[in-house]
């Protein structure tokens, strides 16, 4: 069994791909065997039902409050083992107080290391306790955007937050790096978009990721399957683009 990775995934900006580069990463890891808990984090449960997994019974709300072991609310899906969430978990910045809160998700998460290949967190399209929580837990942090303006704005003002859990709460966070997603090579826009994603990505001491998620319809009809991308339409540039990606990212990961 290969160690633990917990990785992360965030962008401020809603709508550039957070939850389905999450999904097609557990589909891909789960399909080479390997063991897999996705955590949605996202008020908004997009993660939760694309994997199938129910948002009733314990959620990843009921476990940071501390009504319920992690344990217990951990969904067996047809794909992988999800904790889910629902709408409560955006009351999250009031409900969640003391000093070591930043740290709640952390320490949860602790004893399932060792069950897990793999532990994949989405995060909601916002600054927040919980996304604070998500980078302090995380080995790694992915950063997918659209190529546009307000998605760049979206990392832009990321950036302070993710220097500022990398000095205070987790100095060994790695920011692997910026995906482009719904990328179309013809448009004149993407191509601008990617050079203002270097600069920032110099400022975060990462790279933007040579291998490109383009436009798509498979991306967008696979969650209302409840399937990944992998499982809807393995033939699909989107499906090989992620897949390239995991190897790249995560090669003993994708050893099967």
């Amino acid at each position: 069994m290969t160690e633990c990775i917990t990785i992360a995934v965030t962008n401020q900006k809603g709508g550039v791909g957070k939850t389905s580069t999450c999904a097609a990463l557990t589909g891909i890891f789960a399909g080479v065997g390997k063991r897999v808990l996705a955590i949605d984090l996202d008020p908004q449960g997009n993660l939760s039902f694309s994997l199938g997994a129910e948002d009733t019974g314990k959620t990843i709300h009921d476990v940071m409050k501390g009504d319920c072991t992690i344990i217990s609310a951990i969904k067996h899906t047809r794909v992988c083992d999800v904790i889910s969430s629902n709408i409560l978990l955006s009351g999250s910045d009031i409900e969640l107080t003391g000093k070591d809160r930043e740290f709640i998700l952390k320490n949860l998460l602790a004893p399932l290391k060792n069950i897990y290949d793999a532990i994949i967190i989405d995060t909601p399209p916002a600054l927040s306790v919980l996304t604070i929580n998500a980078y302090t837990a995380a080995d790694d942090l992915i950063i997918p955007m659209t190529p546009d303006i307000l998605s760049l704005q979206g990392i832009a003002q990321l950036k302070d937050t993710i220097l500022g859990v990398k000095k205070y709460y987790n100095k060994n966070l790695n920011i692997r790096g910026i995906l482009l997603t719904k990328y179309n090579p013809k448009y004149l826009l993407s191509k601008e978009a990617g050079e203002m994603a270097e600069i920032v990505a110099e400022q975060l001491h990462t790279e933007v990721f040579d291998i490109k998620i383009p436009m798509n319809v498979a991306v967008a009809e696979a969650p209302a399957h409840q399937m990944t991308i992998t499982e809807y339409d393995p033939r699909s540039k989107a499906a090989k683009e992620y897949t390239r990606l995991a190897r790249y990212l995560y090669p003993e990961i994708m050893e099967q």
